[in-house]
């Protein structure tokens, strides 16, 4: 395991996809992070060697695409595993873990965009990750799911999306944004998707952007608590 003044490697996938609140946090803890982004054409590292741990981010393709910078993800995450360096996945980067570890990516029961309520598992696992909150609301923006990895906890789902979050040991798969914060947020409303436009119109789950940015008012202040007691116990902060 690296020294606990190792940075944090944080991989990047699209421009729009950044740290975010993650970053305000490391920043705020003192705790070094390098972010490589592809979609800057920068080539992710060969090793997680000298790095503390590994973030990995979400994206609008999918894990089962056939990406190198996706399947070079994948083999950071398994080199990040083997060497006991904790793993934390958001989104897309919970499905190249699940994706590495041999599970299934498939379309999510329903898509969730916007805030959304989830249900934790009622296990110690589950509070010691995700808080002592049994239905929190996260932000969500994803098509597809994870099935769960072979040995990985259940920690918690939803009625749109069974598999929400797992735990693997020291890493953590999240299908929800947990790192969203404001100009983030304003950003993706901002955007031109046409599958977005095409979801809102056939899943009362997929929320327009009006409707996130006021919801954010009223949920963001608890997911970003939620986050800081995640991040403390993905890097281990919470002793």
């Amino acid at each position: 395991m690296a020294a606990t003044n190792a940075p944090v490697l944080v991989l990047q996938h699209l421009h729009a996809d950044g740290p975010a609140f993650l970053g305000t946090w490391l920043r705020e803890q003192g705790v070094p992070f390098e972010v490589f982004n592809s979609e800057a054409s920068q080539a992710f590292p060969s090793s997680t060697s000298g790095y503390r741990a590994l973030a990995v981010l979400g994206g609008e393709m999918s894990a089962n695409d056939p990406l190198p910078s996706l399947r070079r993800a994948e083999a950071l995450i398994l080199d990040a595993m083997a060497q006991e360096r904790p793993v934390l996945g958001l989104c897309l980067g919970a499905q190249l873990m699940a994706h590495a570890l041999g599970a299934n990516i498939v379309a999510s029961p329903a898509p969730e965009v916007g805030w959304h309520e989830i249900t934790l598992a009622d296990t110690g696992p589950a509070r010691s990750w995700l808080g002592d909150a049994s239905r929190p609301t996260v932000f969500q923006w994803h098509y597809e799911a994870f099935d769960l990895p072979a040995g990985a906890q259940h920690l918690a789902g939803s009625a749109a999306c069974p598999n929400q979050a797992f735990a693997l040991g020291p890493h953590l798969g999240l299908q929800f944004h947990v790192e969203v914060d404001l100009p983030k947020l304003h950003d993706w409303t901002r955007a031109h998707d046409p599958r977005f436009a095409q979801a809102q119109r056939g899943h009362t789950s997929v929320h327009d952007g009006p409707r996130m940015l006021a919801d954010a008012h009223r949920h963001l202040q608890a997911q970003q608590e939620m986050a800081r007691h995640i991040y403390a116990r993905w890097l281990g902060l919470d002793a």
